[in-house]
């Protein structure tokens, strides 16, 4: 038995004999938390080759599906013991009126970067981060950004320090460098995080998330970029067919590089994706380039990949049918209640949610 299922089974043990709803959150922390086993788990991945990648992944959501299932099981369970034992307890006026009741929900962002996490983790993609307060190198320079690169101006970019050498990270980019920096080829990453511009309007805010995938190994070319994104926008939209085409674009760190474009159509006044003779832009990608693979002490004669970059608060607009980005910051309640998840029921239907 390996150490992942030693680990899997004494949580299986500790729901098993949790008495209280206080004990089972903290188990809930060691099974799904930031340092939990599932996500430690995740993070073996990027070490690993793509056969034993796949296969390590298909064995963690495996787990994850049992533990959710029991960890809901046990927490209904206790949360129903114990209504009854306080009730037991308290005497109530029951011609008092009722109390006011609020069910929390999962924000849209929090529940998208999951499907997209869990999506490219079927596919050997380990989950890397970053940090939110970024060097000036890092953010610029390590990607081939020329020094008088118009991203690089005071108006699109929060800097912290009058020398202008460090900033808040305006993509999550960076990550791919620290990665490569830190480790050996071949790497298959993706770096979900929040990112920062100066900007506001009904599509842009000045924080906003962003989704940077990364795959880099010997002979790695177009063809393979392709058809990562088609899977990935096909199971993300949950549609059988797409209409998908690369429109050739500029970025600084990739060589090709490249807009996306998917089909869509207008019905009942909602985008249907998939369908149609309309375009929309959906993400952009390329080939990373040469400098910037130098830039990260991997050898642009042996190795090469893409990158691409998804902004995810966009794909959760797109399909959910939210119209305006700003409402995602405003912290009203009434449109997290609309918009929301409910907690319960996303680890056992991870993709494919209906509010």
């Amino acid at each position: 038995m390996s150490d992942f299922e030693k680990l899997k089974e004494e949580l299986k043990d500790k729901l098993f004999k949790a008495q209280n709803s206080q004990e089972v959150d903290i188990i809930r922390t060691e099974i799904f938390g930031k340092n939990g086993l599932i996500n430690l788990e995740f993070k073996k991945l990027g070490s690993l080759s793509p056969e034993d990648k796949k296969k390590l992944a298909s064995e963690i959501n495996r787990a994850k599906q049992e533990l959710t299932k029991l960890f809901n099981d046990k927490a209904e369970k206790l949360v129903d013991v114990e209504i009854d034992e306080k009730v037991k307890k308290e005497k109530d006026d029951v011609t008092l009126p009722e109390k006011e009741f609020r069910l929390g929900k999962i924000h849209p962002v929090s529940q998208v970067i999951d499907e997209i996490s869990s999506i490219f983790s079927e596919i050997g993609f380990s989950v890397e981060e970053g940090p939110d307060v970024e060097s000036e190198y890092y953010n610029f320079t390590a990607l081939n950004t020329p020094e008088n690169h118009p991203a690089k101006d005071m108006h699109d970019t929060f800097y912290i320090d009058k020398n202008m050498k460090t900033l808040l990270r305006t993509h999550t980019s960076p990550v791919q460098v620290r990665t490569m920096l830190n480790g050996k080829p071949p790497f298959k990453i993706i770096a979900p995080g929040r990112t920062y511009r100066s900007d506001s309007d009904q599509t842009h805010t000045p924080m906003f998330h962003q989704l940077e995938g990364l795959h880099i190994d010997e002979n790695i070319n177009m063809g393979h970029l392709k058809g990562c994104l088609n899977y990935f926008i096909k199971e993300f939209f949950e549609i059988d067919k797409i209409k998908m085409r690369f429109r050739p674009s500029h970025f600084p760190f990739t060589e090709p590089s490249a807009e996306v474009d998917i089909g869509y159509k207008i019905q009942n006044n909602k985008i249907v994706i998939g369908e149609g003779d309309k375009w929309l832009e959906i993400l952009g990608c390329g080939m990373v380039h040469p400098n910037v693979l130098k830039n990260s002490k991997v050898d642009p004669n042996k190795y090469q990949g893409y990158a691409f970059g998804i902004g995810i608060d966009r794909l959760a607009m797109l399909k959910y049918g939210i119209n305006d980005l700003r409402s995602f910051f405003e912290c009203d309640y009434r449109w997290l209640n609309y918009y929301g998840f409910d907690p319960l029921d996303v680890p056992t239907n991870y993709r494919g949610l209906s509010k």
